[in-house]
């Protein structure tokens, strides 16, 4: 048996405000995340390219997405990726890769919309999953990961070590 992972973890600002609809007895939440990377160029030109991102939460997860989240908010989201394919009314097949959220940390508070990583005096509000084995972890534990996730942003990408203590789960 062949071993497989799909894993998606980004770290991103919220591109708009989460869709909530019921799908069956359950609700599912729809929002973008951008991600950015910046680098120089042989000519040493800064360089800036911006990803978006479509994410899905399913049912708990996607209340505390339509409760805390907000345009501009920074987020970590953890989850797999998901393509979807349909045929248009042009009769091309057009496809939709999404993150099927499993776990979302705010960095940043609603109060500090595009204020970029949660400071030392802000606090990672929610800590959130699907799964029912999954454990919030602690304020403190949240303030380490969002202080690691900052030091390691800073460093070029050479230098930046991550261990699986850095790991936010």
């Amino acid at each position: 048996m062949a071993f497989s992972l799909n894993r998606a973890q980004i770290i991103g600002n919220l591109t708009r405000d989460p869709e909530v609809r019921m799908a069956g007895a359950s609700k599912v939440a729809s929002f973008g995340v951008a991600t950015s990377r910046s680098w120089l160029d042989p000519a040493g030109q800064k360089q800036e390219k911006t990803e978006f991102h479509n994410i899905i939460a399913w049912r708990k997860l996607a209340e505390i997405c339509e409760m805390y989240l907000k345009k501009g908010m920074k987020v970590y989201i953890e989850g797999r990726l998901q393509t979807s394919d349909w045929e248009g009314k042009d009769g091309v097949k057009r496809y939709r890769t999404e993150i099927i959220a499993e776990n979302m940390i705010m960095l940043s508070r609603k109060d500090q919309v595009g204020g970029g990583v949660a400071s030392s005096n802000a606090t990672a509000s929610v800590v959130a999953g699907n799964s029912e084995s999954s454990f919030p972890a602690s304020e403190e534990r949240a303030q380490r990961n969002i202080k690691k996730v900052e030091e390691a942003a800073d460093k070029p990408a050479q230098e930046a070590e991550i261990s699986i203590d850095d790991l936010p789960f």
